[in-house]
């Protein structure tokens, strides 16, 4: 299964971006999205930003996945909890 997870833009070269997703720095496509700048949030799915988040949203989305991460490597006995 694939979720589409919130990311911080922080570097922009033509149409690929550098996002911070909870620490963890990846590329993704932001041809799909028009007027993204760094320091916007995105919705990154399979590898491109497919929507604008606002900040506030983000975050409370962002806490939620670490939150049910958290309790998942709880009952798998510390996985890795990174999203």
């Amino acid at each position: 299964m694939c979720l589409a997870i919130p990311a911080k833009i922080i570097e922009i070269n033509d149409k690929i971006a550098k996002v911070d997703v909870d620490g963890v720095i990846r590329e993704t496509s932001i041809m799909l999205i028009n007027d993204v700048k760094i320091g916007d949030y995105v919705i990154v799915h399979a590898g491109f930003a497919i929507n604008i988040l606002d900040e506030e949203a983000a975050l409370q989305t962002l806490e939620y996945l670490r939150s049910i991460l958290s309790a998942k490597a709880g009952q798998d006995n510390g996985s890795n909890n990174h999203l």
